[in-house]
């Protein structure tokens, strides 16, 4: 079974509407230079695994008023056995929300398919022209837009989420995002914080000012109904 590195017990913020945990999984097959995650990322073995009784006895400890569980990473869908975790969540009638970089279209098609995922949060990193970039490898952005088309066609629950990284993300590359994301309802920009960042020049980036934080939220409202900010009070 997926081997689960982190709990963090009450998530209210990451599975929105719901009393939630969330569940950290290692490994990623990116490597995006503004990553919070690094131990996560490239050295999951350097962490201690959860037991799965652990595990069990959390859910069970908790049945009556834990409402869902996020599954996070690292890349959760690195996993092809994440659906047996899933399951075991479902059958104590959880709600799952699945965090993922949209790389896996055949897994997640699967999961929803099976009616193992009640929400999809999928990130963004940039534009297709910085994808590489910003992700930190090489990506097929047919995968990409496969996986969004996926989301957006499943009729599940869904938030496509950006990271606003000065040097991968302006406000001049929301339109171009946006066309990506053609048909999505949700868009969710985030703030980006250079503590812990994967590429050490990035530890050293100041992030956008609250100012020209909400002017990128601004323009994202001209081509999606319902965005969202996180990391920045208005």
């Amino acid at each position: 079974m997926v081997e689960i590195k982190g709990i963090e017990k009450f998530a209210p913020k990451d599975f929105p509407g719901f009393v939630s945990a969330t569940f950290f999984v290692g490994g990623c097959n990116f490597r995006c230079p503004f990553c919070h995650n690094a131990d996560l990322v490239i050295r999951p073995d350097s962490l201690a695994d959860f037991p799965m009784d652990y595990v069990l006895a959390f859910l069970d400890s908790r049945a009556g008023w834990l409402e869902g569980i996020c599954i996070t990473g690292g890349e959760p869908l690195l996993h092809a056995d994440i659906d047996v975790l899933l399951q075991v969540i479902k059958d104590r009638d959880l709600l799952v929300k699945i965090d993922t970089n949209g790389t896996a279209p055949d897994l997640l098609n699967r999961l929803i398919a099976g009616r193992l995922v009640d929400h999809i949060a999928m990130d963004i990193k940039s534009t297709p022209e910085k994808y590489e970039k910003a992700a930190g490898v090489a990506v097929d952005m047919k995968t990409i837009r496969r996986c969004i088309d996926i989301i957006l066609e499943s009729g599940l629950p869904h938030t496509f989420r950006t990271t606003a990284v000065p040097g991968l993300v302006h406000k001049e590359d929301i339109a171009a995002i946006a066309e990506l994301l053609k048909g999505a309802r949700v868009f969710q920009l985030q703030q980006f914080y250079p503590e812990g960042a994967l590429d050490a020049a990035y530890r050293k980036m100041e992030p956008y000012t609250p100012e020209i934080f909400f002017e990128m939220a601004a323009e994202a409202k001209m081509f999606f109904e319902d965005v969202r900010t996180e990391g920045v009070s208005p």
